[in-house]
This record gives structure tokens, C-alpha cells and sequence, in this order.
């Protein structure tokens, strides 16, 4: 096992969190991802208050967290006293202001994890209180800001260090083996949140088409864009773009998005209709880089061992031969 203060903080086994993916990260998931020996954290996404407790109900009496879209939250604010109901072991927050909702959170006893993209957002995220800072680079799949991963964690790192050496510190963007964790930690943080990675587990609430053309793309065949907000009608702000999969739908799109946004309305129902019936050309997936390092669908017990495993041994093996 890999020690580190994340795995100490939150009484876990291995220094990986679960991405809460919009309706992709779903109770089972998260369940599976803490049994695996991490943290898995339900989707809250946009908001869906029916969806929301099912997902709890499927994760059972294990112990798990949620994640929300922070200025979707602000909209829909009853949903955290929602999600609060169900005593999640931490409350993740992402991609706005976590001032107006971390008193609910702290009184609530739910660890605060802000997901941060910029020095700013980081904080603005230790202002809040935030136990856990996410620094998520632009190699994440999803929606994100402009700072790479490699530099953007160790510079939240030393900020912490100076300022608030009891803030834990975790890496996202372009984490999906042991290489990728091994370096987070090198790099100052004390784990990983993944996504991209879960994506591709036999848990995923995500079709199977759309798990096999993520395992035949490479990172190349990852874009950042906005035509995905426009199909789905979500107002995004402008700082955040989303990187999805180079598909027929991203391809006609991108770069059309005046006329796209034109007749994104008349046409959403058959857009989501593709997207639940698997049809992948069709649509848009969020998801990063990563995919190059993905190959399989697994269950998420057998991708955190893989992971680990071989993080273990890189630090253990590999990382003192080059003292020799």
C-alpha cells in the first residue's frame, strides 16, 4: 500500500478518489471504487434530484461522496441539503465560488474537497475552508481551464506549504496508471482523483459502444471545445471548455458553433436519444487524454490494484536506481 496524509485523512487504503463524473459516476461505481480501497464520489453533476438519491440508494451503506458543478449548484441550491441527507464522507465542489455552500458543508461534518484550475480558484478554495484542493490540469477530460497538470500541481504545493500546510493536495488530468499517480506524488500532491480511467470500468453507467471507441482513440483524438454545451444546452462560463472525443458530431461542429447553437433546441431530444442509445458518432463524450493508456474494460477493483501496483513499484524499485 502507498501511505500518504489523503490515505490517513479519509481511512482509505490507496490515494485515489473517483472523479464525480456527471451521470456517469453513479452509486455503484462510487461503492466499487471504495471497496477497491479508495474514494469513490457519486456525480451530481447539474443536478437531478430523483437521480441523486437513486445513485445513493445503489451505492448501499458504503461510504462514499458526491460531487457537484458549482454554478450549476447555485441554481439548484436545495440539492445540497440533498445530497448532506445522506452524510457523505466528503462534498466535492467544481468550477465556481464554494463560499456560498461550505458552511452547509462543514456543519454538515462532510469534508470539503475544492476542484481548482487556476492559483486564484485554489484560493478562493482555501477561503472556503477546503480540506482538500483538486488541481485539475487541462489533460482531464470534461470541462477545465488552461494549466497543465505538471506544473499546475507542484505550484498549488508550494502555495499550500506557505500557506496552509494542513490543506491536502490532489492531482487530476491525464492520471490513469501507476505512472500517473507515482508522478502526482512526486510532484507534491498526497493522491489522484480519476476519471477518464472509471470511465472504462465494467461500473460505469456509460453505453458500451461508447467505452469501445474510447478504448480504440489515443490522446490525439481529444479536443477541447464547447459544442458539447451547446448540444446539451448548458450555459457554461466562457474560462471552462470541455474535452470530449474527436467525433463525427465534434467534428461538424467545431468551429460552426453560431449555427450549431441556432439548432441545438429543435434538436436536443434526438441528441440525448443518440447518446443513451450508444450511437458515438453521434454525439459528443467528454473524456481526456488519458485514453491512450486505456485498454480494457475493467471492474474499478481491478483498475485501482493495477494502478497501485504498479505506482509501488516505480516508487519502490525504480525511483532509488537512479541514486545508485
Amino acid at each position: 500500500m502507498i501511505r500518504t496524509r489523503l490515505t490517513e485523512r479519509l481511512a482509505i487504503r490507496h490515494p485515489i478518489l473517483l472523479a464525480p463524473m456527471d451521470r456517469v459516476a453513479g452509486g455503484r461505481l462510487a461503492a466499487a471504487v471504495t471497496a477497491a480501497g479508495g474514494m469513490g464520489l457519486i456525480g451530481g453533476g447539474y443536478g437531478d434530484a430523483e437521480w441523486l438519491d437513486r445513485e445513493f440508494l445503489a451505492a448501499g451503506n458504503a461510504r462514499v461522496g458526491c460531487g457537484f458543478i458549482t454554478w450549476s449548484l447555485a441554481q439548484q441550491p436545495d440539492l445540497l441539503d440533498q445530497a448532506l441527507a445522506h452524510a457523505p464522507a466528503v462534498l466535492m465542489l467544481s468550477f465556481g465560488d464554494p463560499a456560498p455552500f461550505a458552511p452547509a458543508i462543514h456543519a454538515a461534518g462532510s469534508l470539503l474537497i475544492c476542484q481548482v484550475q487556476t492559483i486564484a480558484h485554489a484560493r478562493a478554495a482555501l477561503a472556503a475552508g477546503a480540506a482538500i484542493i483538486v488541481a485539475q490540469g487541462t489533460e482531464a477530460g470534461g470541462h477545465g481551464c488552461v494549466r497543465a497538470t505538471l506544473t499546475l500541481v507542484p505550484e498549488i504545493a508550494d502555495l499550500l506549504v506557505r500557506e496552509s500546510p494542513d490543506t491536502l493536495l490532489v492531482a487530476a488530468g491525464g492520471i490513469a496508471d501507476g505512472r500517473g499517480l507515482a508522478a502526482a506524488l512526486m510532484l507534491g500532491a498526497d493522491g489522484a482523483l480519476l476519471g477518464s480511467r472509471f470511465v472504462a470500468s465494467s461500473e460505469a453507467l456509460i453505453h458500451p459502444n461508447h467505452q469501445q471507441a474510447i478504448l480504440a482513440a489515443n490522446g490525439d483524438d481529444t479536443l477541447r471545445q464547447t459544442v458539447t454545451d451547446i448540444a446539451r444546452g448548458f450555459d457554461w462560463p466562457t474560462e471552462f471548455t470541455g474535452r470530449v472525443l474527436l467525433t463525427d458530431y465534434v467534428r461538424h461542429g467545431h468551429g460552426k458553433e453560431v449555427a450549431l447553437r441556432a439548432q441545438a433546441a429543435a434538436s436536443r431530444a434526438a441528441y440525448f436519444a443518440a447518446s443513451t442509445q450508444g450511437r458515438t458518432q453521434d454525439v459528443s463524450l467528454p473524456i481526456g487524454e488519458a485514453i491512450g493508456l486505456m485498454h480494457t474494460v475493467e471492474p474499478a477493483q481491478v483498475i485501482i490494484d493495477g494502478i497501485t501496483d504498479q505506482a509501488s513499484r516505480l516508487l519502490g524499485e525504480r525511483a532509488p536506481a537512479f541514486l545508485a
